[in-house]
């Protein structure tokens, strides 16, 4: 016998399913964003990348197998004076002064990456913040006395952004390094005062369409302060452009600081980066590439690097490729 109820039929079984995916949660943009940035192959190139140096710059006491400033004057340099090659005692040889190669190209690159992460950070957080002001405030009104006067902080902040755009970097950096002298904390000042005006720029244009928002009008007819507005309603939709354009920044801090440290107004002896090492010999280049060619090396992987995260990072934060 039957209860009179009939069996359920396929279109009822696919509208069931319809009506459970229907009501299921929608994903946060952040996991989706997660999601599509984990399929890539770029991202974990560059990141993998990345924590190596980051790590054996961290640890360079413990990796690097000599003292970076002690010259080896008996076994460190032939007996022409010339650097010694590759071998058990010096993994990567000498240099022409008969110092570990290896040792100093490590501790090089504990405070190249120290100085391009220090610049790429301080102008990141300039750039935001002059872009962030310049796109929320507009022209505010202030009131003096009996009038009422317009401030153009926005055409001021950008107009001031296009000036320091149009200043040509190295030559301004290299100015400022030859009037104050050479110095590890000048060159992340001067990295961070060279590298800020792209991420203003960008920042001032996201933050300019996005201030009449219906939730940011919201929240000021609710009487949220101008600040608060600022960095809870409007920042953390800047957010993934900032850490894109900040892995950017690093990498071009890292080339800038090469360049710098190359023409000379990098750190003073008996500090080294890689710019620094390629300077001191380049005159021998020809005879024994190893010593170009090794911190040239290191220099292009540390910027791929980082460049890499940046690429993939932009991709992933895009909406128009979460459903792909």
């Amino acid at each position: 016998m039957t209860d009179g109820r009939s069996a359920p039929t396929s279109l009822d079984t696919a509208a069931i399913a319809h009506d459970d995916v229907s009501h299921r949660p929608a994903r946060r943009p952040a996991s989706l964003a997660w999601r599509s940035l984990r399929r890539r192959p770029a991202f974990w190139s560059g990141s993998s990348l990345a924590a190596c140096l980051l790590v054996v710059a961290a640890l360079a006491p413990l990796v690097a197998p000599h003292d970076p400033n002690h010259q080896f004057r008996e076994t460190g340099t032939t007996a022409s004076g010339d650097p010694v090659g590759p071998g058990s005692e010096f993994p990567l040889g000498t240099d022409r002064q008969g110092r570990d190669y290896l040792s100093r190209l490590i501790f090089a690159g504990r405070m190249s990456l120290t100085i391009g992460i220090g610049g790429a950070a301080g102008a990141t957080i300039l750039g935001v913040l002059v872009g962030a002001v310049a796109g929320y405030a507009g022209r505010p009104r202030l009131r003096v006395g009996p009038l009422r006067v317009s401030i153009p902080v926005e055409d001021m902040l950008m107009r001031a952004t296009d000036v320091m755009l149009a200043i040509p970097t190295v030559l301004l950096a290299i100015a400022l390094a030859w009037v104050f002298g050479p110095s590890a904390v000048l060159l992340v000042i001067l990295i961070a005062a060279t590298l800020w005006m792209a991420p203003a720029r960008v920042v001032y244009g996201q933050v300019r369409a996005i201030r009449q928002a219906d939730f940011v009008l919201a929240a000021q007819a609710a009487g949220v302060g101008n600040c608060r507005t600022l960095v809870r309603h409007i920042l953390p939709h800047v957010a993934p452009l900032i850490v894109v354009y900040g892995s950017m920044a690093v990498a071009a801090a890292i080339l800038l600081e090469a360049t710098l440290s190359y023409l000379g107004a990098g750190v003073g002896p008996p500090l080294a980066t890689w710019g620094t090492m390629i300077a001191d010999h380049i005159t021998w280049y020809a005879t024994d590439p190893r010593l170009v060619a090794l911190p040239a090396a290191a220099i292009m992987l540390a910027a791929l690097a980082f460049n890499l995260m940046a690429d993939a990072m932009r991709d992933a934060f895009d909406p128009r490729t979460w459903n792909a």
